[in-house]
């Protein structure tokens, strides 16, 4: 059996995986830095699927595990906030355990069924790789293969990656390289790119607050006259609409009266999206506030943060890792029934709170127009920023919607048919 594991640790192995990893991974660090040089992507994203289709188990292995390191290593940052700062490198090391196993998986389902049909084991690899973006660990459903390409020549639909994927199929079979001449069908520019009407006259907030700043009571008297004097800006400037990030009012916003009394006097001259949290009765929820023709919409958040906002394990499970890891325990957020749209400047706005905005989920029915509110704050100095901003420019490829985005700790920004234009 120790023999068995103790292949997995050789050289050649754990190298060829974190080669493929790196070239799988690249577009997210080039787009990090601002470089976004569609030639080199697509250079890149082919030649990482090229090298990994019908390698080894072991190579499959430690493929899934650094591609985990360098797509997730981020993940458990909030942790610093929890005086949780031991659980980081346990917690990552878990994250890339799981992907590492997965790929695994499916690399040995694919080694079995190619001995028993007698069917080329890369047909297989291609078929997991298609359908790997429906398998979300613990509710986690950022990994998307043909996520790669958002920033290339080609295309990130199903049928144009699986172009590519038979392309590269192809070429393995009959070890001709021409076959990888098909790829051009999966050219991003055959799209016809429909134009999206646009929302006019809004003003998208950034802020730059702290998490250890944002919920201390003693900073929020000061944070909050910062946000009413930039709804004044908005409205001199004769906007329509402003939008402010995920919880920019750290507290139960529907037991402040006096603060939603003055909101409410705001919002007679110009409609509001913000952030902010909710008690329903005795269960908190992260919202959306709505203030428009003088009423308030309070929009629950439907897709919940896995084991930030909800522990996604079974219920006895999650009340038994929380009294573990959390010294009086923790009560998770609950997420509302339903996705929900609400209406300004007469047009349907698909409501999103952060996480919310990079699930699937949200954009099944086609959405023209989102507005996201994030907090990156917990995530900060990483590369999360950057694979949210990637993810939405994909679901905007995708679907066609045109999503207006509001960040802490991040620049906002708005993207339309799977381009960024950052706002001032």
């Amino acid at each position: 059996m120790f023999k068995k594991i103790f292949k997995y640790f050789t050289t050649d192995d754990i190298l060829k995986g974190l080669s493929i990893a790196i070239l799988l991974s690249s577009f997210i660090y080039f787009s990090y830095i601002n470089i976004e040089n569609k030639f080199i992507n697509t250079v890149f994203g082919l030649l990482g699927l090229y090298l990994i289709i019908d390698n080894k188990n072991r190579v499959w292995f430690w493929s899934g595990f650094f591609i985990a390191l360098f797509w997730f290593w981020w993940i458990l940052l909030s942790f610093r906030f929890y005086d949780m700062a031991w659980a980081i490198p346990i917690g990552t090391l878990m994250v890339a355990l799981v992907y590492g196993f997965l790929f695994w998986f499916f690399a040995f389902l694919s080694n079995k069924f190619s001995k028993t049909l007698k069917i080329p084991i890369s047909i297989f690899h291609a078929f997991f790789l298609l359908g790997f973006s429906y398998i979300h660990p613990f509710e986690f459903d950022w990994f998307k293969p043909e996520l790669v390409f958002v920033d290339s020549f080609i295309g990130i639909t199903k049928w144009q990656f699986a172009i590519v994927l038979s392309a590269i199929v192809l070429s393995k079979i009959s070890n001709k390289l021409i076959f990888l001449w098909l790829i051009v069908f999966a050219y991003s520019g055959w799209i016809i790119k429909q134009e999206k009407p646009e929302l006019q006259n809004i003003k998208i907030i950034t802020t730059n607050i702290s998490v250890d700043d944002k919920w201390q009571e003693t900073h929020q008297d000061s944070m909050f006259k910062i946000f009413f004097k930039q709804i004044d800006k908005a409205i001199t400037q004769k906007k329509k609409i402003v939008v402010f990030p995920e919880s920019v009012f750290p507290l139960f916003l529907n037991l402040k009266p006096e603060l939603l009394s003055q909101l409410q006097e705001k919002a007679k001259k110009i409609d509001m999206v913000i952030g902010a949290l909710y008690l329903d009765k005795h269960v908190p929820r992260n919202s959306t506030y709505v203030f428009t023709n003088n009423k308030i919409m309070v929009i629950n958040k439907a897709v919940l943060v896995p084991f930030g906002e909800a522990n996604p394990l079974p219920q006895w499970l999650g009340k038994y890792i929380n009294k573990i890891f959390f010294k009086e325990g923790v009560i998770d957020y609950v997420a509302s029934d339903n996705i929900t749209d609400y209406k300004l400047e007469n047009k349907r706005i698909r409501n999103a709170i952060c996480y919310e905005a990079t699930s699937e989920e949200l954009y099944k029915d086609g959405p023209k127009h989102m507005i996201a509110i994030s907090n990156n704050g917990w995530f900060l100095p990483s590369t999360e920023p950057t694979l949210q901003k990637l993810l939405l420019k994909y679901y905007s490829k995708k679907y066609g919607t045109t999503i207006y985005h509001s960040i802490n700790m991040s620049p906002s920004y708005i993207v339309r048919n799977g381009e960024v234009f950052y706002v001032k």
